[in-house]
């Protein structure tokens, strides 16, 4: 181990006068060589044979970012299962692409 250890950076966040929060159970992934998009949504199911899905945020990320995203989601869950029980998904049709 090297005896020149980098001074960690000051981080500071701030934010835009567009950012908002909202809730979203629907969140569709689409995947090509460069970014992988995350498109989310809200899910309603109006009748028996009737659900909408309306979209309202898409955000690119680098194959890179995703998968630090993916690593930190993984941690938290484990968290929250560790302190809540564990998180039960329902079957998935098969061939379905709403999530």
């Amino acid at each position: 181990m090297s005896p020149y250890q980098p001074a960690q950076p000051k981080i500071s966040m701030t934010n835009t006068p567009e950012y908002r929060e909202r809730y979203a159970n629907s969140v569709q992934v689409r995947v090509n060589l460069w970014d992988i998009f995350l498109l989310f949504g809200t899910i309603s199911q109006t009748a028996p044979d009737a659900v909408t899905i309306e979209n309202f945020q898409g955000v690119y990320l680098s194959p890179q970012q995703a998968k630090a995203l993916c690593n930190v989601l993984k941690e938290n869950i484990t968290q929250y299962e560790a302190t809540f029980g564990e998180i039960r998904l329902e079957p998935q049709q098969t061939g379905s692409t709403v999530q």
